[in-house]
């Protein structure tokens, strides 16, 4: 339930324009939004399970956890719809995500990086795996084994 609080939270904290924002992308794909939140959740959940320590500040487990919300994004949405458009969606919306909840410049670089490579691991797996049989279990293996390589950089 933490989660819901933090989600009230986040919104509250946001402008009416970034608010509107926000609720404008339910309106145009609420399927999508639904999903996006639904992987937020996941992701944090399986983040704080495995990386107590660091899945909500800087170092290996926030950046494991940016990377695993993306494939779970992308499985979900693959789900429902083309390989191409999830792509398109899960990066206009966690682009977005970071606009709207802006960190330090540095941060927020390594929070693309991070995103991008859920992405980019994702769709490695697609012409191996039909989309409709995803399982994020299927993830966290090999994304556990890049963020150990994971750098932490502090300027």
């Amino acid at each position: 339930m933490r989660f819901i609080g933090i989600i009230f939270r986040a919104l509250k904290s946001l402008t009416f324009g970034k608010l509107l924002k926000v609720f404008s992308i339910g309106i145009m794909h609420p399927l999508f939004a639904f999903l996006y939140t639904y992987a937020s959740l996941k992701a944090f959940q399986k983040a704080k399970e495995l990386y107590p320590k660091t899945n909500s500040n800087s170092g290996i487990g926030n950046a494991f956890r940016h990377a695993y919300w993306c494939c779970l994004i992308m499985m979900y949405f693959c789900k429902v719809s083309s390989p191409e458009k999830s792509l398109k969606w899960c990066k206009k919306l966690t682009d977005m995500h970071e606009d709207l909840f802006p960190n330090k410049p540095l941060e927020t670089k390594m929070d693309l990086h991070n995103n991008q490579l859920g992405m980019d691991y994702f769709m490695s797996l697609l012409p191996g795996i039909h989309r409709q049989f995803f399982e994020s279990s299927f993830f966290i293996d090999e994304l556990q084994k890049k963020t150990q390589d994971a750098i932490l950089i502090t300027s």
